[in-house]
C-alpha cells in the first residue's frame, strides 16, 4: 500500500539514491505548481467574492460582532488558527506607511474577538454523547451567538452535516455566516444559510486545505486594512 502511495520510498534495486532524490524533487516542484496554480485560480474566480466577504466581516466586527469558527479533522486545525490569527494583538510594520499600511511603525493592534468551537474537548464530547455529533455547532452558537456575530464553517468536501447545522443555526439566529468548501461545494452549497459561499475549485484535500488557509489569510488583511481605514 505505501508502495503505491509513495513508490519513490520504496528501496532502489541499486543502492544509488540519486534516482530516488530526483524522483522526490520532481514530486515536491510539481506539488508547488499545483498550489500556485490553484492559487491563482482562487483569486480570479472568487476575488470579488473574497472582497466581499472580507467587507462584510470589517462591518460585523466595527459593531462589536465576534467571529465563531468551526470544522472537522484538519478543518477543526484551520478553525483554530483562523480564530487565533483574528484574535492575536498585531505588532504595525517596522518600516511604517512604505507597507501600505496607515499605522506608525511598532503600533500595537488589539486582537479581535474571535474563538473556535472546536477547542473545547469536555464540551464536544458532551455534546457528542448528550444529543448527537451532527449537533456540536449549532448548540454552541445557539447558546453564545446573536444576530451581531459571524459564523465560519470549514470542510473540505462541504458535506459535514455538523457544520452544515452550525451554519444553519447562525443564520437562523441572524449572524453573517461564512462557508470554505472544496470538491463543488457539496451540501454546503445547497443548504441556503451561507452568505459569503468560499468554493475551491479542486478534488484534491491537500490542495484545498492550502488554498483555504491563504483565503483566510487574506480575509484577515482586508478586514484590518478596512478597520484601520475607519479608525
Amino acid at each position: 500500500m505505501t508502495d503505491a502511495l509513495y513508490p519513490f520510498l520504496s528501496p532502489a534495486e541499486s543502492g544509488d539514491a540519486e534516482p530516488l532524490l530526483s524522483t522526490v524533487a520532481r514530486s515536491t516542484v510539481e506539488k508547488a505548481r499545483e498550489i500556485v496554480a490553484l492559487r491563482r485560480e482562487v483569486l480570479t474566480l472568487l476575488g470579488p467574492r473574497i472582497v466581499a466577504c472580507g467587507a462584510a466581516l470589517a462591518e460585523a466586527f466595527a459593531a462589536g460582532g465576534r467571529l465563531f469558527t468551526f470544522g472537522n479533522g484538519g478543518s477543526s486545525t484551520d478553525a483554530q488558527a483562523v480564530a487565533h490569527l483574528f484574535f492575536a494583538p498585531e505588532r504595525g510594520p517596522e518600516h511604517g506607511p512604505g507597507h501600505g499600511l496607515t499605522r506608525r511603525p511598532g503600533a500595537r493592534r488589539h486582537g479581535l474577538p474571535a474563538m473556535s468551537l472546536t477547542a473545547d474537548v469536555a464540551l464536544l464530547t458532551a455534546l457528542t454523547n448528550d444529543i448527537g455529533f451532527e449537533a456540536v455547532f449549532a448548540r454552541q452558537l445557539a447558546a453564545l451567538g446573536t444576530a451581531a456575530d459571524i459564523a465560519m464553517g470549514i470542510s473540505t468536501s462541504g458535506g459535514s452535516l455538523n457544520v452544515v447545522r452550525g451554519l444553519q443555526e447562525a443564520k437562523r439566529l441572524g449572524m453573517v455566516t461564512v462557508g470554505l468548501a472544496g470538491s463543488g461545494g457539496g451540501q454546503m452549497a445547497e443548504c441556503g444559510a451561507v452568505d459569503h459561499l468560499l468554493v475551491i475549485p479542486s478534488p484534491s484535500v491537500h490542495r484545498i486545505q492550502e488554498a483555504q488557509a491563504t483565503v483566510c489569510h487574506v480575509l484577515w488583511e482586508s478586514v484590518r486594512r478596512a478597520l484601520d481605514e475607519t479608525a
